[in-house]
């Protein structure tokens, strides 16, 4: 199967070919058409078969095994890794391409953010409330210079996980920000079109930070899970032109 033209709804698909020959495999192996212990076809195969290069084939195979979906057994060849209860956790890229599927994984960041907050509303010292300070004025600093402060967005959420004590809630912030941070690009654009979500996203930020100087944990987890609401409805807003997409190539 080749690289074809086709339209794309994809909100963020990846661009690289070998990301996507990896998306494809990979949902070959989670749909059970490529079972725990097949030998896959030789890189030589695989790259006619899909008519990509040798180049793009290593790196897919490298991207699997990496998500533990792949193993290698010296002069055998690349095998489907047996199934195992804690292979590292991972998105498909091309299951999280869509808006709908971007939107489950801010429906997860409300879940967890708004009890992020809670805690670090219970537990900042003083000198991480004005870390969460500064962090939020660097937001507002990159829009006046007429950047979209999408990496100064990611990096208050993670003060604000970082002012918990707990660093595994810096870690799973820090994970799902890769899913995120395309989509949070688009409505950054949308947003400069529309005074009132920059300002509205500004105040969330600001009662986010508020109650959790006040050190009020329940302020701060409804304030967090209303900024998640909100943000999906500026992506649901911002959906609509951006699934009008160019032209992309593609493995099949």
């Amino acid at each position: 199967m080749t690289i074809q033209h086709a339209r794309s709804d994809a909100l963020a698909a990846p661009d690289r070919l070998s990301d996507r020959l990896a998306a494809l495999l990979s949902a070959r192996i989670e749909s059970g058409e490529l079972r725990p212990a097949d030998k896959l076809p030789t890189e030589q195969d695989l790259a006619i078969k899909h008519g990509v290069s040798r180049t793009v084939v290593r790196e897919a195979m490298s991207r699997l095994k990496s998500m533990g979906l792949l193993v290698s057994r010296q002069g055998s060849g690349v095998f489907v890794a047996p199934e195992a209860s804690a292979r590292p956790l991972a998105f498909d890229p091309s299951v999280l391409a869509s808006l709908a599927s971007v939107l489950q994984i801010v429906e997860v960041r409300r879940a967890l953010e708004g009890e992020v907050a809670a805690l670090a509303a219970q537990r900042a010292k003083a000198a991480q409330t004005r870390q969460i300070r500064a962090a939020l004025q660097a937001i507002d600093d990159a829009v006046d210079a007429g950047r979209d402060g999408v990496e100064e967005d990611l990096h208050f959420h993670r003060t604000i996980a970082e002012a918990t004590g707990n660093p595994q809630f810096c870690r799973l912030i820090t994970f799902l920000e890769q899913y995120q941070r395309d989509a949070t690009k688009v409505t950054r654009a949308n947003e400069a079109q529309r005074s009132d979500f920059m300002e509205q996203v500004r105040h969330e930020h600001r009662a986010i930070a508020d109650a959790i100087a006040k050190r009020d944990a329940q302020g701060a987890r409804a304030a967090a899970a209303q900024h998640m609401i909100n943000a999906a409805h500026r992506l649901q807003v911002a959906g609509a032109p951006v699934r009008i997409a160019s032209r992309k190539r593609r493995v099949r």
